[in-house]
């Protein structure tokens, strides 16, 4: 999928009229009806079920806040089919809106900002259930997962819960990674999805919790290892380009500590500085090729590493990112407007955007936000990393293609649970 694009200098932009918010209407039978039917003959090719559990203590014109774990493009589609025929709002970023305002609205979308504090969205929720009376679909981990692993939750998520006062219902995917990895260059693989469909809390038991309780258990729910399931369930991912694109999430080399150097390719993934290498195989398992001593074999744990290194980098103080990039911005829904080039810096003061023959400079506290919006083939642009205000928002596109958006997302949330020590 693409977006609209145009080219603008950063001074014209400012001068745009700014995105205003507009209250949800409701979602018409129509719209709900339709995105099931788009939906139907993708998900019959994957034999498709959903598993329920609980979901008779949820009254029949009941609304609720359905969380669902974020995992490939293939979740609204799931969403739609299991939620059916109950009208629902997906909460979905900003920029998901450009071009398509006006059929988004009326599908039932919600939009935000992610990894910012949006008081509006919260009005907006608070709207839908009370107001409207209708359910909301919410991504609480707000990105994909990189490494088939739960991304954090925010604190927020259980205060949010206790304003909306409605039961909290919970859709967990399973093979939509498998089928589908963000990694992966929208490579689709033959893997079977399903769902299971969970009523977790009722509006009286989260009344009765405190936030901290409530996030407990939906942080409970919310584990998850996507690898690990594909190896328990013996699921065979046997195409031939399952590594493709491996070193966006595995790019630090465990034997030689160099990054930038790992290139995942047909069903490995190889450093071109020591030559260790890895086959994936095709249950989902790491195993080493190329005579060296096998440092791990899980995706995740290496992962997991690569977070650990980068905490060590923060302690130490010699954590620094700083690309060139080309910049573009998202001020409204018309479009996004590229405004050429510019340095991005990331380090222990976070980040600083500078561009746009020094017009623009743009500093984000580590303490702003617990994650970072940064993503692979953005609109099919490519890696991309988010920051800026809820008023405008910067995406940055390194120039160097071997660049690590993983590492910046680490980095974040590691500066964020840093700082949290200090006052």
């Amino acid at each position: 999928m693409k977006i609209k694009t145009k080219d603008m200098s950063y001074e014209d932009v400012l001068k745009l009229e700014p995105y205003k918010n507009k209250k949800p209407v409701s979602q018409g039978r129509f719209w709900r009806w339709l995105l099931k039917s788009l939906s139907a003959s993708e998900l019959k090719k994957l034999s498709f079920s959903c598993k329920e559990s609980g979901m008779e203590r949820l009254g029949r014109d009941e609304p609720a806040l359905y969380l669902i774990n974020h995992s490939s493009f293939i979740d609204l589609k799931i969403a739609s089919t299991v939620i059916y025929p109950r009208p629902f709002h997906i909460v979905c970023t900003l920029d998901g809106f450009v071009g398509m305002e006006g059929l988004l609205r009326k599908i039932g979308c919600i939009p935000t900002r992610k990894f910012m504090a949006d008081t509006t969205l919260v009005r907006d929720m608070i709207y839908t259930v009370k107001e409207l009376k209708e359910s909301i679909l919410l991504y609480p981990e707000a990105s994909y997962t990189f490494d088939g692993t739960a991304t954090p939750l925010p604190d927020s998520l259980g205060k949010a819960a206790k304003m909306l006062g409605v039961p909290i219902v919970m859709i967990r995917t399973y093979g939509a990674f498998a089928r589908d990895p963000l990694y992966n260059m929208l490579q689709i693989r033959d893997v079977e999805v399903s769902a299971e469909m969970r009523y977790l809390l009722s509006a009286d038991e989260i009344a009765e919790m405190s936030v901290e309780e409530i996030n407990d258990v939906l942080r409970t729910h919310f584990t998850f290892d996507n690898f690990m399931w594909q190896q328990e369930n013996r699921i065979a991912v046997s195409e031939g380009f399952r590594a493709d694109g491996l070193e966006r999430v595995l790019y630090k080399c465990p034997h030689c500590l160099k990054e930038g150097s790992m290139k995942g390719e047909g069903v490995s993934i190889k450093c071109n500085s020591c030559g260790a290498e890895y086959e994936l195989t095709e249950y989902g398992e790491l195993r080493e090729t190329s005579g060296k001593e096998a440092l791990f074999n899980h995706v995740p744990d290496w992962y997991a590493w690569e977070r650990e290194e980068v905490r060590k980098e923060i302690e130490a103080g010699s954590y620094l990112m700083e690309e060139d990039v080309e910049i573009i911005m998202l001020v409204n829904t018309d479009a996004v407007y590229r405004v050429g080039g510019g340095v991005l810096r990331h380090d222990s003061e976070g980040f600083h955007l500078t561009g746009c023959d020094g017009k623009l400079d743009y500093h984000q506290s580590p303490k702003r936000s617990y994650s970072l919006y940064s993503d692979y083939y953005w609109y099919e642009i490519g890696d991309m990393i988010s920051i800026g205000t809820p008023k405008v928002q910067y995406y940055c596109f390194p120039k160097n293609k071997d660049a690590i958006v993983a590492k910046a997302r680490l980095a974040t949330e590691e500066l964020y649970r840093f700082g949290r020590k200090f006052p």
